[in-house]
C-alpha cells in the first residue's frame, strides 16, 4: 500500500506561506520528535529558502530520550538549531525566545547598530498536519487562541498571535507534500496520527509497525504480548495479539481488524514506552 494524501487546503497553504515570508524574521518549524525526519516537509526548505529557522521537536515525552539526544547532534552538526519540548504540557516551551534571538543575532545586532529600537520577534510557525502547531501557539500565547484537535486539518487559516512581548506568531495549516519518495514515511506518519485512519488500510500500518518493533524494540514488544520468542511469520503475531485480546470474529477466527486497531491504539497510548521511528544514521536519500 501506498500513503498519500494532499487536501487541496494544503497546496493553497503553500501559496500562502511562501507569500507571508518576508513579513517574518525567522521560521519556528515544528516535527514531531518520534520521526523528525519523516515528519518534516522537504519542500519547506525550497519555500523559505534561506530564512533563519529553528527546529522545535514537539512530542518529545513521547520520543525515546536516547534517540533525541541523537537527533540534536544531528542537527547541529547541520547547522540548525533544535529544542526538544513538549507543547501539551508546555515544557521546554520557556527556551525557545531565548533561541530564537540566538539564530536571529546578527540580525538583532544590525537593527541595534542602526538605532532601530527593539520589537517583537516576528515568527512563523510551520509542520505538517497533528504535529501540535495550535497546542504550542496557545501555550505561547498563554489563552486558547487557535484551534485544537488530535487530527489532522484542524487549522485552515493563518493568524497573527501575541505570545508576551517578545513575540509575534503566525500560524498556518498543516502542509503535508504531494508524494512520499519513501514508502515508510508514509507508514510512520499513520502510525503516528498525522494521516487520518479513515483513509488508511489499519492491517498494513499494524504490520509495518510490528516489523519496526521486532527489528528495533524487540523486548518491549515481547513484554507488552507476553511472547515467550518473536514469531517467524507476522500472521502469527496478529494471531497471538489477537487471541490474547480478546479480538475474535468468532470462538476461533482472529479479527485482524480489531487487532490492528488495539497495536496503533497501544503505540499511540505509549503503551509499548517511549519509541522513535527515525534514526539519523539511516536517513533515505
Amino acid at each position: 500500500m501506498t500513503i498519500q494524501w494532499f487536501p487541496g487546503h494544503m497546496a493553497k497553504a503553500r501559496r500562502e506561506v511562501t507569500e507571508k515570508l518576508k513579513l517574518v524574521d525567522i521560521i519556528f518549524e515544528l516535527v514531531d520528535a518520534r520521526l523528525p525526519i519523516s515528519s518534516r516537509n522537504p519542500m519547506i526548505d525550497e519555500i523559505i529558502q534561506q530564512k533563519p529557522r529553528l527546529v522545535l521537536l514537539n512530542k518529545a515525552d513521547l520520543a525515546d530520550p536516547a534517540m533525541t539526544t541523537k537527533w540534536l547532534a544531528y542537527f547541529e552538526k547541520e547547522g540548525i538549531k533544535a529544542l526538544p519540548i513538549n507543547s501539551q504540557a508546555g515544557s521546554g516551551l520557556q527556551t525557545i525566545s531565548k533561541a530564537a534571538k540566538e539564530v536571529l543575532k546578527e540580525k538583532l545586532e544590525r537593527m541595534k547598530s542602526r538605532g532601530i529600537r527593539p520589537r517583537a520577534i516576528r515568527a512563523m510557525i510551520v509542520g505538517i498536519p497533528n504535529v501540535g502547531k495550535s497546542t504550542l501557539i496557545n501555550r505561547l500565547a498563554k489563552k486558547n487562541i487557535a484551534k485544537t484537535g488530535n487530527m489532522p486539518g484542524v487549522t485552515k487559516a493563518q493568524q497573527w498571535i501575541k505570545a508576551g512581548k517578545e513575540m509575534e506568531l503566525l500560524d498556518t495549516p498543516g502542509i503535508l507534500w504531494p508524494k512520499f519518495e519513501d514508502p515508510e514515511t508514509g507508514y510512520k506518519l499513520a502510525l503516528t496520527g498525522a494521516i487520518k485512519d479513515a483513509i488508511l488500510n489499519l492491517q498494513d500500518v499494524a504490520i509495518f509497525a510490528l516489523r519496526f518493533l521486532e527489528t528495533h524494540y524487540p523486548e518491549r514488544l515481547q513484554e507488552r504480548y507476553e511472547m515467550e520468542e518473536l514469531f517467524d511469520e507476522v500472521v502469527d503475531v496478529f494471531n497471538h495479539i489477537g487471541k490474547l485480546r480478546g479480538c475474535l470474529a468468532s470462538k476461533f477466527e482472529v479479527d485482524y481488524d480489531k487487532t490492528a486497531e488495539v497495536i496503533i491504539r497501544d503505540i499511540r497510548g505509549e503503551k509499548l514506552g517511549r519509541l522513535t521511528f527515525d534514526d539519523p544514521e539511516y536517513i533515505p536519500q
